[in-house]
């Protein structure tokens, strides 16, 4: 299987000394659809810049198809196309203009053929003469993500692009994702919508503070995770932090707890710890493994 992106002992030290990735290397192939996650912090942004070429690496190496990120820029941006994380626009422009003038940075002419296959699929084509400074801050972001595949990049990276966007703009883009997915394109997704990747993405980086902590397909993360999740709904559930001290578990709401549990000894433990002190438990549910809970044991595991 061909190599669409290869990072090789990738490390970043800002001038300051804060070390933002620590010898990242891995490789995603062509026709992936690859997540790579991790909390705010973790460097994910980092390597995109510096994928995007923003970014100069401190030691390591990056190529995109073949082409090296340092040696071989223009190459790289002619077959990547990168969604960042912030809204950026031209406010002098109609939508239809802003991609045409992004399609002349490519040296692409006459693609309106193209241009509103683009919107048609973001729900954008009746905005296709709308100043952008007159877009929904939603609005706004489709565009940047019509901006990023006005020239058919072979590689689309896609920074946390369905953050604060209604319902909507995410199912239209990830069914576009799909289809562009099955038409060969290799696409890199980060989000903090852990079902997103989960759902779209055949393989899975996890990063924090700058290091890659797992790299495996979602079927063997979803497959190797230990131990099991359990849904519980408290009548009374005053005080309950400290009788789940030492249990790995998130609050849904004020009375429902997700509790993580190695075995169902631990969890017989608890029960008995809850009937000690008088707990009522009022609903009990147990829960299949998802990536949430994957990625939440391998964050608390590396802190």
């Amino acid at each position: 299987m061909s190599v669409a992106v290869s990072i090789n002992h990738v490390s970043k030290i800002y001038k300051n000394g804060f070390q933002a990735l620590k010898d990242i290397d891995f490789q995603v192939n062509q026709g992936e659809f690859f997540a790579l996650l991790g909390p705010n912090g973790a460097g994910k942004t980092t390597l995109i810049s510096a994928m995007a070429g923003l970014v100069k690496l401190t030691s390591g190496s990056i190529q995109v198809q073949g082409f090296d990120i340092q040696n071989q820029p223009f190459d790289v941006r002619r077959h990547l196309g990168v969604v960042p994380q912030e809204i950026a626009f031209d406010p002098f422009f109609s939508v239809r203009e802003a991609l045409r003038f992004q399609s002349g940075y490519f040296g692409i002419a006459k693609n309106d053929d193209w241009i509103e296959e683009i919107l048609q699929h973001l729900g954008l084509l009746d905005k296709i003469d709308t100043n952008t400074r007159h877009l929904s801050g939603g609005m706004k972001r489709r565009l940047m993500v019509a901006q990023a595949l006005v020239h058919k990049p072979d590689v689309i990276v896609l920074d946390e692009p369905t953050a604060g966007v209604d319902v909507d703009l995410r199912q239209n883009l990830w069914a576009f994702m799909r289809r562009l997915n099955e038409q060969g394109h290799t696409i890199i997704l980060t989000t903090h919508y852990l079902e997103e990747a989960q759902n779209l993405c055949t393989r899975i980086a996890m990063m924090k503070q700058g290091q890659l902590l797992a790299l495996d397909s979602t079927e063997n993360l979803l497959k190797n995770n230990d131990g099991i999740r359990i849904m519980m709904t408290f009548r009374q559930p005053e005080n309950i932090e400290n009788l789940l001290q030492n249990i790995q578990y998130s609050q849904k709401n004020e009375h429902t707890y997700l509790c993580h549990f190695a075995d169902y000894e631990a969890f017989t433990q608890l029960m008995q710890n809850l009937n000690q002190h008088q707990v009522s438990v009022e609903n009990i549910q147990t829960l299949e493994t998802d990536l949430e809970s994957v990625f939440l044991k391998l964050m608390q595991v590396n802190e």
